[in-house]
């Protein structure tokens, strides 16, 4: 397939002045991860039919072996550190679906909650995340306090945090990176209520909470390309991270394709990092610009867990996002099929790698992209 995106991937690869980001999908260091690191906090759990955590390294376990307790900080993340040394993108950026906090003050009424201890947090360094984004149904699971606490956390930890804060302003607010030699890269957080965010936890004037977002509302694009525009400058490369849609199913809904499109026409966005769903989704590149619906579970204690087993949630993918500093379009886009096992991202065997390629050209097929798999079972994607 002759394509713009084909063409461009080869002059990336011979060291043209790229900027390339990584993205992952579900960043989850909460309850059964949490248990296994050096500092566990108080398990108790105030789920339907699981009272502690560590009942979910005992279901891992019988699934997959045995796990080791008070693990380093570094062992979560497996083969993925190897990857990330190998390609060493400009910048990292999760979507962290864990409250890093030690409040009991669960959220009643909701059915499961993630907290990770703070003592944990550098689990995050290990892996040497710059950016976290907050926008998510799990983030206020252990009240207003713990997410207080969580921003206190991360911050002290030197941990950029976008899509949640101690007020409206501040949840609006973007994450400023300034990349030597290829400018400066902006990164706004924002959560869906499709995707399970209750109303009550959308930040305020004088209330910490999350940028709550509508993507099926007209006014949401206007008010986003307000603080977009607001903070953007000339040159600068703007990512919108958004935690939208259900936790299951390939489908793109017309209300998202066009929330997302008018965020690249409007609102001056240029890449679309989307995360939600268990398992990976297609991906499009509308006006040169990356649209990842849906990037999947990266990190997770969901191993052994029965259920939807045909999406194959085990499975995961390492985004690696090149852009153009110049043109603010993508060069290429390149992804490390993962699976968790042990409550460890593993680098995926080969027939997983080649069944993800399938599935994202599968669904790519109506978004204009395709995907194929190289020798070391790396995807790449191209576009029309």
């Amino acid at each position: 397939m002759s394509s713009p995106g084909t063409r461009t991937e080869t002059a990336g690869q011979n060291g043209d002045n790229h900027l390339t980001l990584f993205l992952s999908g579900d960043v989850m260091t909460g309850r059964g991860i949490d248990q296994i690191l050096p500092h566990p906090g108080d398990p108790t759990l105030h789920e339907r039919a699981v009272s502690s955590a560590v009942e979910y390294v005992a279901l891992a376990e019988r699934a997959g072996g045995p796990i080791p307790r008070h693990a380093p900080f570094e062992y979560i993340w497996g083969d993925a550190l190897r990857e990330l040394n190998h390609i060493e993108p400009h910048l990292r950026i999760v979507n962290l679906e864990t409250a890093v906090t030690t409040s009991d003050d669960y959220w009643k009424g909701k059915g499961v909650h993630y907290r990770m201890h703070p003592a944990n947090a550098p689990c995050l360094k290990a892996a040497a995340v710059d950016c976290c984004v907050l926008a998510n149904n799990h983030m206020l699971d252990w009240g207003y306090r713990g997410l207080e606490e969580t921003l206190e956390t991360l911050k002290a930890a030197a941990i950029t945090t976008v899509g949640a804060g101690a007020n409206l302003e501040r949840a609006e607010q973007p994450g400023r990176f300034e990349l030597p030699g290829r400018g400066r890269v902006l990164v706004f957080g924002g959560g869906s209520v499709s995707s399970g965010i209750p109303y009550s936890w959308a930040a305020r004037d004088k209330q910490c909470g999350i940028n709550l977002i509508d993507e099926a509302s007209a006014d949401s694009v206007s008010r986003i390309q307000v603080f977009v525009e607001r903070s953007k400058r000339p040159g600068d490369l703007v990512v919108f991270s958004i935690h939208w849609g259900p936790n299951w199913g390939y489908e793109i809904l017309p209300e998202q394709q066009r929330f997302a499109h008018e965020l690249i026409e409007l609102a001056g966005v240029d890449i679309i990092h989307g995360h939600s769903s268990h398992h990976v989704k297609g991906i499009e590149v509308y006006r040169g610009k990356p649209i990842i619906y849906g990037c999947g579970d990266f990190l997770t204690d969901y191993e052994g867990i029965k259920g939807y087993e045909e999406y194959r949630g085990d499975l995961g993918l390492m985004y690696f996002v090149s852009m153009d500093p110049a043109t603010g379009n993508l060069s290429r886009l390149r992804m490390r099929p993962t699976r968790m096992r042990r409550f460890q991202v593993r680098r995926a065997a080969s027939a997983d790698a080649a069944w993800m390629a399938g599935v994202l050209s599968r669904e790519g097929r109506k978004l204009g992209t395709r995907v194929d798999t190289d020798a070391t079972d790396m995807l790449t994607l191209h576009w029309e």
